[in-house]
């Protein structure tokens, strides 16, 4: 895998653009995704379409021992994880949809246990997951960790749940009665809806590393050799530069490549004029996103259209592309100069597991993100770890990029809801070509 650190180029392109007066609204394929609300591209909607029996994958739930059916005819005992869920339905009519997209990560693989032979296979607890699709990957390899140590600890045997989704759709499945146990989410402000919700305790951040489990920096994919020489934020705002990401109204994930590419425009800058310019910024923005592509649902979504061969450059967590390379893809990763730190968020859904009768378990499950085995598969999967002897381990593998920022430098997360995604914020004045 070749990674490559920016060295600033494309910039005069990009005042070329901003001198010119900002630029167009978005055309294309790129204005009919905004003018969806941001739904997955058709590539990615392929991509989770069916499984080989016809079924939609949404209609399943991920479980350790085996695929477990999520449906209304389910036996009474299995439904107490769900039960929530289907006893809320008809409150939740303006969600079905939601809530079925919420499973479309979960492929079926494994034996099937259909409704009427018992259900999933249980053990002595069982643990509801709800994820932000991009982490599915390492929680999969973490899991058996965590069995075989609880096992040896308490003689129980532990089994799980999993969904997978875009971080802000779980988090309103979620809020919505989806009775997850732990969660995990791409970013702090979707764990502050479970806590305005009363579902996450407001103390969720008395955990190491402030509850962050893992950190990552955006990065830029291209295709194979970088044909596009493509080094910077800047250099997306090419002409003729196809670009994808997601979109910040249903992806956390989105909502960090967002604060990256605005950020990369404060930080320029501030070394054009000695201050951070918003306008500026909005400015650089807006000429990164007249290049878009497809604005797709979820950073998955963004990923598998890249893959099916839309679009020439990929804005996305590093470990995302990190991920793709060991299986195989022949990507570039190209790490901007100017780029944020991304750190994400898990925690006991507190609610559910008093209900659940789970703590027990899934206290231990969560404080297991942070041990040394749980944070070396991580970083084997491309994220940067949150725990201090681990980083060290891998330190070489994740140079810091020179100009590297969090998300403090935009004022912390209650400035940048209001100034970037409030419906008068600077991302909806981008969508509508407002200069």
């Amino acid at each position: 895998m070749k990674r490559e650190l920016g060295r600033g180029q494309g910039r005069n392109i990009l005042r070329e653009k901003l001198a010119a007066g900002g630029t167009a609204a978005v055309s294309g394929f790129g204005a009919a995704a905004v003018q969806s609300g941001g739904e997955a591209s058709a590539a990615s909607e392929a991509g989770a379409a069916a499984d080989p029996r016809g079924r939609s994958t949404a209609a399943a739930v991920q479980s350790s021992a085996g695929t477990a059916e999520a449906n209304v005819s389910r036996p009474a005992g299995d439904k107490r994880r769900l039960g929530g869920l289907y006893k809320r339905l008809p409150a939740l009519a303006a969600s079905l949809a939601l809530l079925g997209g919420l499973l479309a990560g979960c492929g079926a693989q494994g034996p099937s246990a259909e409704a009427g032979d018992g259900g999933a296979p249980q053990g002595d607890v069982t643990l509801v997951i709800g994820a932000y699709s991009v982490v599915k990957d390492s929680v999969q390899d973490i899991i058996p960790l965590f069995q075989q140590k609880w096992k040896a600890e308490t003689g129980q045997t532990v089994t799980f749940e999993e969904s997978y989704e875009a971080s802000g759709t779980q988090a309103r499945a979620i809020v919505g009665g989806f009775e997850a146990d732990v969660t995990l989410l791409s970013l702090e402000g979707d764990i502050d809806k479970l806590t305005k919700a009363g579902l996450v305790n407001e103390n969720w951040k008395d955990k190491p590393a402030k509850g962050m489990i893992t950190r990552s920096v955006a990065v830029i994919g291209t295709r194979e050799g970088n044909p596009l020489g493509i080094r910077s934020f800047a250099d997306l705002a090419k002409p003729g530069v196809k670009v994808l990401y997601p979109n910040p109204k249903t992806s956390g994930g989105a909502q960090w490549d967002i604060n990256a590419i605005y950020g990369a425009g404060l930080k320029e800058s501030e070394r054009e004029t000695g201050r951070k310019d918003p306008a500026f910024a909005k400015a650089f923005l807006q000429s990164v996103h007249a290049n878009i592509e497809s604005l797709d649902k979820s950073g998955r979504a963004s990923m598998a259209a890249f893959e099916y061969g839309v679009g020439d450059a990929l804005v996305t967590y590093e470990n995302e592309l990190v991920a793709r390379i060991k299986q195989g893809a022949t990507y570039e990763v190209v790490v901007p100069d100017d780029t944020i730190l991304i750190e994400n968020p898990a925690a006991v859904v507190d609610e559910n597991v008093d209900k659940h009768g789970t703590r027990d378990a899934a206290e231990a499950f969560l404080d297991f993100l942070w041990s040394p085995q749980a944070q070396r598969v991580f970083a084997e999967n491309g994220f940067r770890p949150t725990e201090s002897s681990v980083y060290a381990e891998f330190k070489a593998d994740y140079p810091e990029p020179p100009g590297l920022f969090d998300i403090g430098y935009l004022g912390g997360w209650s400035e940048v809801r209001e100034k970037l995604y409030s419906k008068r914020g600077v991302w909806y004045e981008v969508l509508a070509g407002v200069r």
